[in-house]
């Protein structure tokens, strides 16, 4: 699996998760290596992952465990390889599902050694890695990107790290005052604030997304979008259709639980969807009303724009043409790095 890193650092450890496991997680072996092309590793790179001092470990069902700290060079926005060899067939693997890399999966047997993997099968997803830790400077800090498809990078290209939050991670690595400063992104393609379905719900899923990532001073929310249009279709249930005041209780909650642990949070507001299939006009005048909050209820330490970087001038509620691949819901590369330049860095101080 391919993971790309903001910060860079001297020593790592990984973060496995069998968040929605029925059963134990064997992992017989896990190693992390510097990623070349395809499948392939850079050579002399490669380092075994170890757990309590051993090679191999359980992870029981809907826990998370760490590997042990190892030192090893990782670059600033660069690419490593986590390998894992699971000797046990899981059922129900603990996964992301818009990974936007390849995966690289081989034929049965221990390869996560080898210098690369033959004639393997690809994914575009992740399997139980949940993240990638350094060891920083004590004036770094980190940024989670709390959303939905809109964050995970939903219909950028694969393997170019062309979400809003990648490109971010570009400006704050260029920007000399903002260097020391991570990007986490936890968007979930199809989140909702207060209803499961694509993953639980941002609010059940809170305080493992964004409480517990090391480090986070900064939190920038962008949810709602779901919820309003999947709860405006024909049919919903009346459980699944908030209105504007349940969408702005469920930021409330988020805000107030983030100022708990001492992290700023800043408002994002929700992109133009009209002509998305789950467009509604009810829906619409919600997602409207709910910006209108997000711009001037203050409630938020700062608030990110969204909605005004990518609508077309022209027609305000619908997507800009160019930023548009096919859904008039998720914005292309160029869509995703105007979002990524809107955001003003002076927003993030370790002050």
């Amino acid at each position: 699996m391919i993971v790309h890193t903001s910060i860079g650092g001297h020593r790592v450890r990984v973060q496995f998760s069998n968040a929605f496991g029925t059963s134990a997680l064997q992992i017989g072996a896990a190693h992390i290596a510097l990623h070349d092309k395809d499948s392939a590793i850079v050579a002399g790179s490669d380092h075994a992952l170890t757990f309590s001092g051993k090679p191999s470990v359980a992870i029981p069902p809907a826990a998370e465990i760490l590997s042990d700290p190892l030192d090893f060079e990782v670059p600033s926005l660069g690419d490593l390889v986590i390998s894992l060899y699971a000797p046990v067939e899981v059922t129900t693997p603990t996964i992301h599902l818009t990974g936007l890399h390849t995966t690289y999966i081989s034929q049965p047997g221990d390869f996560t050694s080898a210098p690369s993997i033959a004639d393997p099968t690809t994914r575009e997803l992740w399997y139980w890695v949940a993240g990638v830790d350094v060891v920083a400077p004590p004036k770094s800090a980190a940024i989670v990107a709390f959303g939905d498809s809109i964050t995970d990078g939903a219909t950028s290209t694969p393997n170019t790290n062309s979400s809003w939050p990648s490109q971010l991670a570009v400006r704050l690595a260029a920007n000399k005052a903002t260097a020391n400063l991570a990007i986490v992104n936890e968007g979930i393609s199809g989140n909702r604030l207060l209803n499961d379905g694509a993953g639980v719900s941002a609010l059940a899923r809170f305080d493992r997304d964004v409480l517990s990532q090391p480090g986070v001073k900064w939190l920038i929310v962008l949810e709602g979008i779901n919820d309003i249009g999947l709860g405006n279709l024909p049919g919903a249930p009346p459980a699944e259709a908030p209105t504007v005041d349940d969408l702005i209780a469920a930021h409330k909650q988020i805000i107030e639980r983030a100022h708990m642990h001492g992290i700023k949070v800043i408002g994002a507001t929700l992109t133009p969807y009209v002509g998305a299939a789950y467009a509604t006009d009810r829906g619409e005048a919600m997602r409207e009303a709910a910006n209108s909050w997000i711009r001037t209820s203050k409630a938020y330490d700062a608030v990110i724009d969204f909605d005004a970087v990518v609508r077309d001038p022209a027609n305000p509620n619908q997507i800009r043409a160019s930023y548009n691949i096919r859904d008039h819901l998720h914005p292309n590369d160029e869509g995703y790095k105007a979002m990524a330049a809107a955001v003003d860095l002076g927003l993030f101080t370790t002050k």
